[in-house]
């Protein structure tokens, strides 16, 4: 059913597809369809950053930037959503067009420069949502905050959103904002870290509860990128890291026509690369953080290595584009098969 659905989908420009598959998962859920066309998975729980998940296979950030589809994407069998990139200031993103398909590659290329309605809007949303799974939000810094100033944007985004979440994302990794990846680096990422744990406490005094911060990094850095990122991760307190977010790299669809646009590069690509972040991490890391692992999970097989690999937890989001919700239940039964999970805490 939903390759045909896909096939119509695919006649529309890009993100004027996104926007009515996601309408209409609105209305099918409405309805009753969803449930009934994409049961969820069998439970196959599992404990990461003191939360315990149904299933280890999550929805990845940037398909619902407003938390607008929650209750839809909620009925799909997700062991958990992640809504946002949310900046703390609606900003309209890059110029149009700013998504591109690679079918020949499972891939897609996008630089849609944290488009978003803001924190009031999306904090409205999740108010409103009826979903009782777990809950991700994902925040970043306004462009047009320097990175000097960015510390500011991010502690406002974890303040605004620290009730809500289960846990939070900081987002320092995204290609389409200039200068964000900088963050990842030097003294910049120690000194934001820092500031991000600060943050935490305050918010966990005021509220009365831990809320876990996970920090998404990208997957063009080598060795050394790695060992610095894992040491300041470690050494800060941070509870997890997402690992990774797209590549600019492109070699792997060298000679395509759409090869050459502007963004970040996700799904079959980027599943090489992801994996050796990921495996660099789990070897600089030691247990001492959860690893989440994305970056071109397109079937069962790419979900198990990324656990093998090291990842606790795993998300999909532009295999599921090219899948659909058939890619949830694949990805956990191959993991359950697997038996590379157990229910206590996993590191």
């Amino acid at each position: 059913m939903y390759g045909v659905i896909r096939n119509l989908l695919f006649r529309m420009p890009p993100e004027a597809a996104h926007h009515w598959a996601l309408r209409g998962l609105d209305m099918a859920s409405s309805v009753g369809m969803l449930k009934a066309f994409y049961p969820a998975p069998e439970r196959l729980p599992v404990r990461v950053m003191g939360l315990d998940f149904p299933n280890p296979l999550g929805l990845a950030a940037g398909l619902d930037k407003n938390a607008d589809h929650v209750d839809a994407l909620g009925q799909l069998g997700f062991g958990f959503i992640e809504v946002g990139t949310v900046t703390p200031r609606p900003q309209p993103g890059n110029p149009k067009p700013r998504l591109f398909r690679l079918p020949e590659h499972q891939a897609i290329i996008n630089r849609m420069g944290f488009n978003n309605e803001g924190l009031e809007h999306l904090l409205a949303r999740v108010d409103r949502c009826r979903y009782q799974g777990i809950l991700g939000i994902n925040v970043g810094k306004n462009k047009v905050t320097p990175n000097e100033e960015s510390e500011a944007d991010y502690r406002r985004g974890i303040a605004a959103v620290y009730d809500r979440a289960d846990y939070i994302t900081v987002n320092v990794s995204s290609p389409n904002t200039p200068g964000l990846r900088d963050l990842q680096f030097g003294d910049q990422l120690e000194s934001l870290l820092l500031a991000i744990k600060d943050e935490q406490g305050k918010c966990e005094q005021q509220h009365g509860r831990y809320v876990p911060i996970a920090v998404k990094i990208a997957p063009d850095m080598d060795a050394e990128g790695i060992r610095f990122v894992a040491n300041a991760l470690r050494n800060t307190g941070i509870d997890g890291v997402i690992a990774t977010n797209t590549t600019i790299d492109r070699q792997a669809v060298q000679g395509h026509p759409l090869a050459d646009e502007a963004g970040g590069l996700s799904g079959a690509p980027v599943r090489e690369p992801s994996l050796r972040v990921i495996e660099g991490l789990a070897a600089e890391l030691g247990g001492a953080l959860p690893i989440i692992g994305v970056g071109g999970i397109t079937d069962g097989a790419s979900a198990v290595e990324k656990i093998r690999a090291g990842a606790s937890l795993v998300q999909v989001y532009t295999g599921f584009i090219y899948r659909g919700p058939a890619l949830i239940r694949e990805a956990v039964e191959a993991i359950r098969d697997a038996g590379l999970l157990n229910t206590g805490e996993q590191k």
